[in-house]
């Protein structure tokens, strides 16, 4: 595998930026991983960090670059700071920059396919409220989707008066998230109703998480609603032995397309 530290100039947050990036990369001869992929353009999975984290940490706390060096998939891993992937109330444009100019650039900087069938997207915790975000409100863009241990329900996040409420004020303004295009319970409601293609989605969380209700809470509002769902629960808490366990699961449920090459 080849691996990038990419530092680059975003026009819509208006500053320098950085993500990390894993290209398929044919080394038959490497001791110990497989190889797959010699040429582009390569399926994608966009892979979204949490809360305190950056676009390194899924490198430094998981072995990522070992799980996928025989899939011949590329993965993105963008620095979106503490933004839940949003059009801040009070800070940048994380979700224009996220949705719309961070595709677009990685394509032109490296050889990735812009086929919705090749692109994928996950995230842990924030991540996993980005990653279903952006599935649900751009299920042309992205095949599957994936979240583990996601905030799912960011209106019972956003009731609740402890540390994190004057953060998400800032983010989601005053009136909070629910009923807006923030909403992924609102978004559930709105699934297939256009005529777009509904993703696949992947959820998991453990059942000592402290976000265990609202991952309940969002698997009920697709069994209810009728949205295909392939969920999982078990023993876990939210940290990394449970996330870079399920990040193996994630890349074999994903539905790669057999390559050409």
């Amino acid at each position: 595998m080849a691996l990038f530290q990419c530092r680059f100039f975003s026009e819509v947050l208006g500053l320098s930026t950085s993500m990390t990036v894993i290209l398929p990369e044919p080394a038959k001869s490497q001791i110990g991983m497989s190889a797959k992929g010699a040429q582009g353009p390569y399926p994608t999975l966009y892979l979204l960090h949490g809360m305190s984290d950056d676009d390194t940490v899924w490198l430094r706390r998981t072995s990522i670059e070992r799980y996928v060096s025989g899939m011949g998939l590329a993965v993105v891993m963008p620095q979106v700071d503490l933004s839940f992937y949003t059009d801040m109330a009070e800070g940048n444009r994380y979700w224009t920059f996220v949705s719309e100019e961070l595709p677009r650039l990685c394509r032109s900087f490296f050889p990735l396919s812009g086929r919705r069938e090749d692109t994928f997207v996950a995230g842990l915790s924030m991540g996993g409220y980005g990653a279903f975000k952006l599935a649900l409100r751009k299920p042309e863009m992205f095949a599957a989707a994936a979240s583990l241990s996601g905030a799912l329900d960011m209106n019972a996040r956003f009731r609740l008066d402890d540390a994190n409420f004057a953060l998400l004020r800032r983010i989601f303004g005053d009136a909070g998230p629910q009923n807006s295009e923030n909403d992924l319970l609102a978004l559930l409601e709105q699934t297939g109703k256009d005529g777009k293609p509904v993703p696949r989605l992947y959820q998991c969380c453990g059942t000592e998480d402290f976000l265990y209700a609202d991952n309940r809470t969002f698997r009920e509002a697709c069994v209810r609603l009728g949205i295909p769902l392939t969920y999982e629960e078990g023993p876990g808490e939210h940290e990394w032995g449970y996330w870079d366990a399920k990040i193996q699961d994630v890349l074999q449920w994903l539905p790669l397309q057999t390559p050409s090459f």
